[in-house]
């Protein structure tokens, strides 16, 4: 038994000052994963999809250089780890929230894409095309400005800007539901009397 508890002493003492030799110096390669995992964060969009978690981890790693700077290193071990553990937990949360930004803009893309042609095929029926130029004007011009905003939207969904995407589609289905009511009254209507 004597034996046993020699041995962890022996073991407790060796791992005691492994402790204390690592910490007589800044924990640079912790500090260095921390960085990496910060700019890896940062490259999947955490400071847009995730700024919370992103920075409490550069917070983190600001906290461990401040702690190295004093020479109190083993805190700036514990900042260096907390930053990236929360930088890689930022990179997750932001590959995930971005994924379903671009899913949310890509359906509200569709969603007004298709209304857009129910628009413009409407707008080509010879019943419409028929009418005089006034009674339609104002459904024109706002399929024709649908148009223009769904050519910016692609670009912005191509460049992976969701939020603009999001942002430009915003009522525009709405618009382009009232420009085809608008048709379908104008053609309805009865033709004007002649005097």
């Amino acid at each position: 038994m004597q034996r046993y508890v020699r041995a962890l002493l022996h073991a407790g003492g060796a791992s005691a000052i492994a402790l204390t030799i690592a910490c007589a110096e800044p924990p640079s390669k912790e500090m260095n994963q921390a960085q990496g995992a910060i700019d890896a964060a940062r490259a999947a969009g955490a400071e847009q999809y995730a700024p919370t978690e992103f920075q409490a981890a550069v917070s983190a790693l600001a906290a461990s250089e401040q702690a190295a700077s004093v020479r109190d290193y083993r805190l700036a071990l514990n900042h260096a780890l907390d930053g990236r553990e929360r930088a890689q937990n930022a990179a997750r949360a932001a590959v995930d929230a971005r994924a379903n930004a671009r899913g949310d803009a890509e359906r509200a893309l569709a969603a007004v894409d298709v209304l857009h042609n129910r628009a413009r095929a409407r707008q080509r029926d010879p019943e419409v095309r028929a009418l005089a130029p006034p009674s339609v004007r104002e459904p024109t011009t706002t399929i024709a400005d649908a148009e223009v905003i769904l050519q910016e939207a692609r670009s912005a969904l191509a460049a992976a800007d969701y939020p603009l995407v999001l942002r430009l589609v915003e009522g525009r289905a709405a618009a382009l539901e009232g420009a085809l009511r608008a048709l379908d009254a104008a053609a309805a209507a009865p033709p004007p009397r002649r005097s």
